[in-house]
């Protein structure tokens, strides 16, 4: 047999296997509320090839390929057990298990690790809750398909309705239409029809309703059967208390902007300070996604090492506040062309930092740069610390960071050494580390963070308010051994 036989054979194989994997994976979750995941990566409704290719990209995590060999045993035995709504890592099971020298079977080792899941101890299957999007445009369709996707036990955050500005002819199908289609993020994953007639978006089985109004004291929640909802704002068109205190109407119980907030409303950057969040809070802040790309890395590097000071530079994708020909715009410089120009603009980032990382010492300053690229942004962050180290040791502590830490949803790792912007559009993570651009010289490093500003940033969102309304499962193993 020759090499190439036998490198296909052995694909074939692991094809198999990652075929047989998809119905446990989605008996787990439909019928446990159960998430499994690789390494932070969600394998819910994934193809063989995702399967395989979240596999294969674990190498640049953990310095080799994990094979489906290795985690299918794991999964099993995941099947076995009395298990309550929770997210199960593979990697992580398969990582803490080989450094356990203790000779447990991998069921013994499976059925410790994810203890604070099973029996006595496992978390009871909520209500579902509802949520209301005010706002259809880009991180309104984006967080759409998120809570769609994550419907599918049936009891987590339901997408009850979307709330428009009313469009003329046929509104309901070109609304319809663009969260089908997507350029930059492609097909919607699952099957949408329209009834105009009820003003209902249907998707992969979860009627939306439509609902049109221009303000939103002039909508009854309650009169469409919502009720204790959380409601996603996303046109930025209120911002402060006061403001956002109007969608606090009939039905609704929270509200969250998906934009900073001003004044006295909190600023939350999931994973960082959402544990902050107050119980009784009705209004609060997602930041931006800037913010969200830079505080989770900016805290892992003062836990670490100390931030003296700090300044963030913004590489970021224009937006659809800006022109696409040359044309008057409220910002002068905004209202050139957005294809054609980089644009200087300012940044809320550096000051919105103090928000979500009220202990932080140090001065952030930040700026922002507009590119012709649609999606995908670059930070690059340059920190004085509070002690000399060297670029492996950062090297070394980011990738931990991302693998193992309590941030691993929010940072990711890559030491791809042709990697552009286009490579991650999709991302889930809040930031990625660029490991091959990293400068560290005595006290001074800079860190390069790619981050999707449209669906990385609509993923926090989504964090955040699965935190909010009860929803949100602990990770088992919760650390390495």
């Amino acid at each position: 047999m020759t090499v190439n036989d036998d490198s296909f054979t052995n694909w074939m194989h692991r094809e198999e296997i990652a075929e047989s994997m998809i119905p446990l994976i989605g008996k787990l979750h439909r019928e446990r509320d159960v998430t499994v995941l690789l390494h932070s990566r969600s394998l819910v409704n994934k193809s063989v090839v995702s399967i395989l290719k979240t596999h294969r990209f674990a190498r640049q995590i953990a310095g080799e390929e994990l094979s489906v060999t290795e985690t299918m045993p794991f999964l099993q035995a995941l099947t076995t057990l009395d298990l309550g709504p929770s997210q199960i890592d593979l990697g992580m099971l398969a990582a803490t298990y080989q450094a356990d020298d203790r000779g447990l079977s991998v069921a013994e080792f499976t059925a410790e690790a994810v203890a604070g899941a099973t029996g006595a101890n496992k978390i009871e299957r909520r209500e579902s809750r509802d949520v209301v999007l005010y706002g259809f445009g880009r991180i309104g369709r984006l967080v759409a398909r998120l809570l769609i996707e994550k419907a599918g036990s049936g009891n987590g955050l339901r997408l009850r309705a979307i709330v428009v500005r009313g469009g003329g002819d046929q509104d309901i199908v070109k609304r319809a239409s663009l969260l089908r289609r997507d350029s930059i993020h492609g097909q919607f994953h699952g099957t949408i029809t329209v009834d105009e007639d009820s003003s209902t978006i249907v998707a992969n089985g979860n009627a939306i309703k439509v609902i049109y109004a221009d303000d939103p004291s002039h909508v009854d929640y309650t009169e469409y059967g919502i009720r204790d909802a959380i409601l996603i704002d996303n046109t930025g068109k209120w911002r402060d208390r006061e403001g956002l205190s109007k969608h606090l109407r009939p039905g609704i119980d929270k509200v969250v902007l998906t934009a900073p907030g001003k004044g006295d409303v909190p600023n939350i950057v999931h994973g960082v300070n959402h544990d902050t969040i107050k119980p009784d809070e009705q209004i609060l802040s997602c930041a931006s996604c800037t913010t969200n790309a830079i505080v989770p890395p900016l805290k892992a590097m003062d836990d670490e090492y100390g931030v003296l000071r700090g300044h963030v530079e913004t590489v970021h994708s224009f937006t659809n506040d800006q022109n696409l020909l040359d044309n008057y715009h409220k910002s002068e410089r905004r209202g050139r062309s957005a294809p054609l120009n980089m644009v200087i603009t300012e940044t809320g980032a550096a000051s919105a930092v103090a928000k979500a990382l009220p202990d932080l010492q140090a001065k952030i300053t930040g700026s922002s740069i507009r590119v012709p690229v649609p999606d995908v942004s670059i930070a690059i962050l340059n920190l004085q610390l509070a002690r000399e180290t060297t670029r492996e040791d950062v090297h070394d502590y980011l990738r931990n960071v991302s693998l193992t830490s309590p941030l691993k949803r929010q940072i990711d790792f890559t030491t791809a050494p042709d990697a552009v912007s286009s490579d991650f559009i999709g991302s889930r993570h809040a930031s990625i580390v660029d490991a091959g651009a990293l400068k560290v010289e005595g006290d001074n490093a800079i860190l390069y963070l790619w981050y999707d500003n449209e669906f990385g940033y609509s993923c926090q969102v989504v964090r955040v308010v699965q935190h909010v309304s009860g929803v949100e499962y602990p990770t088992y193993p919760s650390t390495a051994v």
